[in-house]
């Protein structure tokens, strides 16, 4: 065999390992997702049932085993009998009925420990047998560090509800759920970075702009969101599209400072949630239309119409939601849609760079 042809040989070997490499990790990249979107649908149900303060005590160990006696069971409502949720809203509650909220938060809070297994054991696997590209190191580490502090922001959310407030407050809620989002869109983006890509070019000069716009104001809207669910803002003017029986409603900033009412007026917050929805409604269907008038056959413009219709549906959805008075399944169904809605944004983004180059293998 020639030097050039076992030259070759080698590199047509390193190449489809790379590829089988880069297949594992996609997979495991994808798991995670799906356990991040598991956990932020079970949040949002702890939060829709008004379960988050029912375990009162940070415990990321003995905390994943349940009560298992009635005595312990009895130990832990007492525990809940001290904060003033208890006192205010649920005086009449039985250790029973206690059970019930107790189990989403559990589930919650066992989620979220699962996560940092599924995460960092095939991590340690991946790096130690030579799977993971020198590129993709940090970045990783990064997001590992990133979902412990995750967790101690899901402590300090619950520490504010415990004892001057009846919920946790809206600023840590929509904090601790922006967090989450930008570690699901980071998978996302190293997730595609490591996928195959077309070689066709952007269809405008623009487009690879607006769609890191796109994606910033998906994070944006949910944020948004989340101060809406922290402030039960959508369990009133529940109409659309008219709010309060206006375009723009009166009464928007009669708190003073003026800026406080973006924050913990439920009429502007909810109004200022729509407008984002606008916004964001308006800058995709513009991304869409110069795409496919640009180059329809490129699959950066076939991304930009999916984009589309997956707003399309989203919105569909948050107008149900808030038309019926935010029942859990639509409400559930409106947080699942903006994961999905920031996941295809972040990839579609993603797929304007191309893939990793493959010049970064260990040595």
């Amino acid at each position: 065999m020639s030097a050039t042809t076992a030259t070759a040989y080698r590199s047509h070997n390193e190449t489809d390992m790379t590829d089988r490499n880069r297949r594992q990790v996609r997979r495991w990249l994808g798991f995670v997702l799906f356990t991040l979107f598991v956990l932020v649908l079970v949040g949002g149900a702890t939060r829709l049932t008004e379960s988050g303060l029912s375990i009162t005590e940070w415990k990321p160990i003995h905390g994943a085993i349940p009560p298992l006696s009635a005595a312990e069971w009895q130990e832990e409502f007492d525990l809940y009998k001290r904060i003033p949720q208890y006192e205010q809203i649920n005086k009449d509650m039985t250790v029973e009925e206690f059970k019930t909220i107790f189990w989403w938060e559990w589930a919650h809070r066992l989620i979220a420990r699962s996560i940092g297994f599924v995460f960092a054991v095939p991590l340690a696997f991946f790096w130690l047998t030579g799977r993971i590209e020198k590129r993709l190191r940090w970045p990783l580490v990064g997001l590992l560090a990133l979902g412990g502090f995750q967790g101690f922001i899901g402590w300090w959310m619950v520490s504010s509800g415990l004892a001057d407030r009846v919920s946790v407050s809206q600023y840590r809620l929509a904090t601790h759920l922006t967090i989450a989002c930008l570690i699901f869109a980071w998978t996302v983006w190293l997730m595609r970075a490591l996928s195959p890509h077309s070689d066709d070019a952007a269809p405008t000069a623009t487009s690879q702009r607006m769609a890191g716009i796109i994606a910033c104001m998906a994070i944006f809207q949910i944020y948004l969101g989340a101060l809406v669910a922290g402030l039960d803002a959508g369990l009133t003017y529940n109409t659309w599209p008219l709010m309060d029986g206006a375009v723009v409603p009166g009464g928007l900033f009669v708190q003073q400072p003026w800026w406080i009412n973006l924050f913990e007026n439920p009429k502007t917050v909810q109004f200022v949630h729509r407008i984002g929805a606008y916004v964001l409604f308006a800058l995709v269907v513009i991304h869409m239309i110069s795409s496919l008038r640009a180059a329809p056959e490129t699959p950066h413009a076939r991304r930009a119409l999916v984009l589309f219709g997956l707003v399309c549906l989203q919105a569909t959805i948050g107008i149900l939601t808030l038309i019926w008075q935010v029942p859990l399944g639509w409400a559930l169904a409106h947080q699942g849609g903006a994961l999905i809605v920031l996941g295809f944004a972040m990839a579609h983004w993603r797929g304007f760079y191309g893939e990793y180059p493959r010049d970064m293998a260990d040595d």
